[in-house]
């Protein structure tokens, strides 16, 4: 469907190609055991998943700072099931978070599949609102860092997906133009709605199963890719 027009591809990471539940779930397992947090991971986990995404958004909007983020996505989750635990520890299992969440490397299914498909056609890009010292360890800890001529971050752009500028720096690094670029995410709001006030082609992975909508193309596994380039 995009085959003849699009020169350019360009992912988000986090839920689309790098496995952000597993690898975290797996983060909050070990931090738990390094810090005597005797709880639940699975009940924390319920409460903490959706607040997550609340903090994302006002993080997106510029409504909370980066810091303010990692800090009240914890403290809110421990509230919420009511386990005591104090700030310093707040503040110390954010860190600790942040440090061991690369360790883990596991990618959505059929990511190095798409990747080994699209790359002798395609020049491959990321475009993430994940923070710059974290993502760059991801891609090379799960081995699929060489698979992308540009890297773009929220904090390169000075601001965050769904603003038409990082999608706009993105083409500009990638010496390419809208028209000829695919942009491919699990955020309706971030990836498809930015992507298209910038004037890209979008094709939406519904990690999330989300309603049906209008938006844009929709995939449910990035196997199906393979349909549209």
């Amino acid at each position: 469907m995009f085959k003849s027009s699009v020169t350019d591809v360009f992912f988000d990471l986090d839920h689309t190609l790098w496995d952000f539940e597993k690898n975290s779930r797996l983060t909050f397992i070990k931090i738990f055991e390094t810090n005597g947090i005797d709880q639940d991971i699975d009940d924390f986990l319920t409460v903490y998943v959706p607040l997550n995404l609340q903090y994302w958004k006002l993080y997106r909007e510029e409504r909370i700072t980066k810091k303010a983020l990692r800090y009240e996505r914890l403290r809110k989750a421990f509230d919420a099931i009511s386990y005591e635990v104090d700030d310093q520890t707040i503040q110390l299992l954010s860190e600790q978070y942040i440090e061991s969440l690369s360790s883990f490397n596991h990618l959505i299914p059929n990511t190095r599949e798409v990747l080994d498909y699209l790359k002798p056609t395609y020049r491959l890009h990321i475009i993430t609102n994940g923070f710059k010292e974290i993502q760059e360890k991801k891609l090379k800890g799960s081995k699929i860092y060489d698979y992308f001529d540009q890297v773009v971050n929220s904090e390169m752009a000075g601001v965050k997906k769904p603003n038409p500028g990082i999608f706009k720096l993105a083409l500009k690094m990638a010496n390419t133009e809208a028209g000829r670029s695919l942009m491919i995410g699990d955020n309706i709001e971030a990836d498809i709605l930015g992507a298209r006030a910038a004037g890209l082609k979008t094709l939406h992975f519904n990690a999330h199963n989300e309603p049906v909508h209008d938006y844009s193309n929709v995939i449910h596994d990035l196997g199906e890719i393979k349909s549209y380039l």
